[in-house]
């Protein structure tokens, strides 16, 4: 491996073993913020399963959501992966096209990147974080929103909606949740100005990284703890929904593929004209040769990981023109 879980340095710093603690390692993925000219931060990386692991415990471990490990091995079995079996940590991530500052939520992708402030003298950095979104019939909203509050240990009030929801389904919920096991808003909350909607922890980690929640952005406990110490009330939050994300690095431009959560016909569909305006829109100022045929491919697969998809100068195609026959050819397989 080539990265370590950032917490495991300070269990080897006080003395204790740090096998002790495996069960309970969880961490950030924190990188330098690149220049404005690459997109691209991470790598891609793997681990060999331990007889006892689920993809769902190394996704915790790792900083991952459930549906993106699943996706990045759809081969292996996510309950029992098996002692020794390669599992691939898609680590790697093409930046959102939103501004670098505050948070930037991408729905479909549903990860959660934040920009903080970095201190006098230091590198600016990035950090992610796995989240889980609303259902289809509970949409997490999109636009430009801001923290307007921190609550430590908060009490939930759950809304009419959603104790009719529970009443009707034999499951009622009372009116008030305190601070406790049982509040679905674990240990921390951030208030959006949007009226109703959250960044928490939850009760329920093994949810992280799907598409369960009532419209809020759900973190990990150990997660939700490390960005509440970190955010300012009044940073901005951006809620966007990019299942196709396109960005450049080492002069090549790579695509990462996400499927769009909406209905199951979407997602059984995918829309490839977003692919080609999302490529387009990042080839405004760089020029680049695509390799149309492969992103087909690519998009059909929706794994997650970043690919390139720009022939390198010694690749360029003998016939520039059949490039534009392909693009050509992708826009109209998908309408």
């Amino acid at each position: 491996m080539k990265r370590a879980p950032q917490n495991l340095l300070a269990l080897l710093l006080v003395g204790l073993p740090a096998y002790f603690f495996l069960v309970s390692i969880s961490f950030a993925q924190t990188f330098n913020l690149p220049s404005a000219e690459t997109d691209v931060i991470g790598e891609v990386d793997y681990i060999y399963a331990k007889y006892e692991d689920t993809l769902a415990d190394i996704a915790r471990e790792w900083g991952l959501g459930y549906e993106e490990i699943v996706r990045a091995n759809p081969d292996v079995d996510p309950w029992l992966p098996g002692s020794g079996v390669k599992v691939i940590l898609p680590t790697q991530y093409v930046l959102p096209r939103a501004p670098r500052e505050g948070i930037v939520v991408n729905i479909s992708e549903m990860r959660l990147y934040y920009y903080p402030k970095p201190a006098k003298d230091e590198p600016a950095t990035v950090i992610t974080y796995p989240i889980s979104v609303g259902r289809v019939d509970w949409a997490t909203p999109l636009g430009l929103t801001k923290i307007v509050r921190k609550r430590k240990d908060p009490t939930w009030r759950p809304p009419a909606s959603i104790l009719k929801e529970h009443e009707e389904d034999g499951d009622p919920l009372p009116k008030v949740v305190l601070p406790g096991p049982d509040n679905p808003l674990g240990k921390f909350a951030l208030n959006l100005s949007m009226p109703g909607y959250l960044i928490h922890g939850t009760n329920k980690p093994a949810g992280v990284g799907m598409q369960v929640t009532h419209g809020c952005i759900r973190l990990y406990p150990e997660n939700i703890e490390s960005l509440f110490e970190s955010v300012d009330v009044g940073v901005k939050v951006r809620l966007v929904d990019q299942p196709y994300k396109v960005g450049w690095l080492d002069n090549q431009l790579y695509i990462e593929v996400h499927e769009a959560l909406g209905t199951e016909a979407d997602a059984e569909t995918p829309d490839k004209t977003l692919a080609v305006k999302a490529i387009i829109d990042a080839t405004r100022d760089r020029q680049a040769s695509i390799e149309w045929a492969r992103l087909n491919l690519i998009v059909d697969s929706a794994n997650g990981l970043p690919v390139p998809i720009s022939f390198s100068s010694s690749e360029l195609p003998a016939n520039p023109e059949s490039t534009v026959d392909l693009e050509q050819s992708m826009v109209s397989s998908s309408q």
